[in-house]
């Protein structure tokens, strides 16, 4: 039967309808399928489908209690490790190699009743903001196909935005998961640092940057995803704090009077665009409404005192995707069959002496105790999550012989989203406001080390005194 609501639902929801017997999952399944064909022309969301495969699993599920019943889902085509499905990381130096088995969070989707059906476009190794990879080329916004989704979950925000499905994994090293969440009109929930597993794969990644969750349209599920994912399995080499009670029942809890600072410049102290400047005062002025103490204040840093080694980590990184890539395909890669940017930062990764990477490493650390204290006086800090709109495709280059990390615009357009990933820190991406042009701009709440509950807490009580689950992009449903 066909679902003619089934885009206004969100997961949870969804998985009721399936309890209840109102619905099957394999209903559920092709009515997503159908809405990957009818949009994916336009969007590029989606760049690989194995469909047969999710509707065998959807004809033998048996309806239990499971959170997210029946509930289909797109995978990331980074870290989304599915048995017998390729995960390429966007270049075509990786070949369509299907993976031995599940990851340990894609085993954990499946248990809460998700059904995997298809991967999503990213950038290349996800290296950049923006989603426009050589290899699966651009993922477009919803809200305007000319512009952006934002990087490197893209296709992932774009899928959701559009109605796709409800949920969508991405993940996080330096923005990866709020980025495109907020060009894309959605809530994007980075967690703390080892909130997630990495499992089998990894301890950690970029010495603990990089973050696994998903982008949602609704507050709850988000919630309720990182209630059935989180948690550590033998041999991680750290773990994030437990939560004092599930963070889906944080979602019904008032938060209290907290006491939050907003600011509204660049990494710099420079300014930043008009519409970022305004997202945050109006959001600024609606949690004063709320009963919030408010007030302009931001952490005391050296910008070129952290720069200089999170740019050492951040191109080492590229050298082990690449070094790791080898080791399993057993070659080089050749100049050709990497994009201008990766290939340049490859280089300058395998120039990086491993005492080098331990001194930006430890400069990272010291960092991270200062901005930390900054959350002793205050419960959040409220900032724009871009320091611009969505960027029009083809805007940041990519191509060039001289592509390189160091592009002005990539630097304002990705605003302060990495010091999140350097301290380990949650940070939510809420979709508070669009600007003149009909785009989103996400802004942004960040708490102290393994608060998500704060998090969940305030981003409920926006979502109901500033509703955005009406505002429907044109390409939808």
């Amino acid at each position: 039967m066909a679902i003619r609501e089934y885009a206004s639902f969100d997961g949870l929801a969804l998985a009721e309808l399936v309890r209840k017997g109102e619905v099957t999952p394999l209903e559920l399944l092709e009515e997503a399928i159908a809405r990957v064909e009818k949009h994916n022309p336009k969007l590029n969301a989606v760049v690989y489908k194995f469909y047969d495969r999710a509707r065998e699993t959807a004809r033998a599920r048996r309806v239990g209690s499971a959170p997210f019943e029946g509930v289909p889902l797109l995978l990331k085509d980074i870290l989304g490790d599915c048995a017998g499905v390729p995960t390429r990381w966007a270049t075509s130096y990786v070949p369509e190699v299907p993976a031995p088995a599940d990851s340990e969070l894609v085993a954990r989707y499946k248990r809460a009743g998700f059904i995997p059906f298809a991967k999503t476009n990213v950038p290349e190794f996800g290296l950049v903001p923006t989603t426009e990879s050589r290899l699966y080329g651009p993922a477009h916004n919803p809200w305007n196909l000319a512009h952006s989704t934002g990087g490197s979950s893209g296709g992932s925000a774009a899928a959701v935005a559009a109605g796709i499905v409800p949920i969508a994994h991405a993940n996080d090293g330096g923005g990866s998961i709020r980025i495109p969440a907020a060009c894309c009109g959605l809530v994007g929930l980075k967690p703390s640092r080892a909130r997630n597993s990495l499992a089998p794969m990894a301890g950690d990644l970029i010495n603990g940057l990089i973050v696994e969750h998903v982008v949602t349209r609704t507050v709850r599920d988000s919630a309720a995803v990182l209630d059935a994912t989180a948690g550590a399995v033998p041999g991680d080499p750290y773990i994030a704090p437990p939560p004092a009670r599930p963070w889906l029942d944080e979602v019904s809890n008032r938060p209290g009077r907290l006491r939050i600072a907003f600011h509204t410049r660049a990494l710099d102290g420079g300014p930043i665009h008009p519409d970022a400047v305004e997202a945050v005062t109006r959001a600024a002025k609606l949690c004063g409404e709320l009963g919030h103490e408010v007030v302009e204040d931001a952490p005391k840093f050296d910008l070129m005192e952290i720069m200089p080694d999170f740019t050492v980590v951040w191109t080492t990184s590229i050298g082990y995707s690449i070094e790791a890539a080898k080791r399993l395909i057993g070659r080089a890669p050749e100049r050709e069959q990497l994009e201008s940017l990766t290939w340049n930062l490859y280089e300058l990764g395998k120039g990086i002496t491993a005492a080098q990477y331990l001194v930006a490493i430890n400069g990272l650390q010291r960092f991270s105790h200062g901005f930390a204290r900054f959350f002793e006086k205050y419960d959040l800090w409220m900032t724009p999550t871009l320091g611009l709109p969505p960027v029009k495709l083809g805007e940041i280059d990519l191509t060039s012989p001289n592509a390189n990390m160091f592009n002005p615009i990539i630097a304002q357009f990705a605003n302060l989203n990495p010091l999140y990933n350097v301290t380990g820190q949650p940070a939510i991406t809420l979709p508070l406001y669009w600007n003149r042009d009909g785009l989103p701009l996400g802004v942004s709440f960040g708490a102290r080390f393994g608060d998500e509950a704060t998090l969940f807490r305030i981003a409920s009580q926006l979502e109901q005194a500033a509703p955005w689950k009406d505002r429907k992009p044109p390409v939808w449903g």
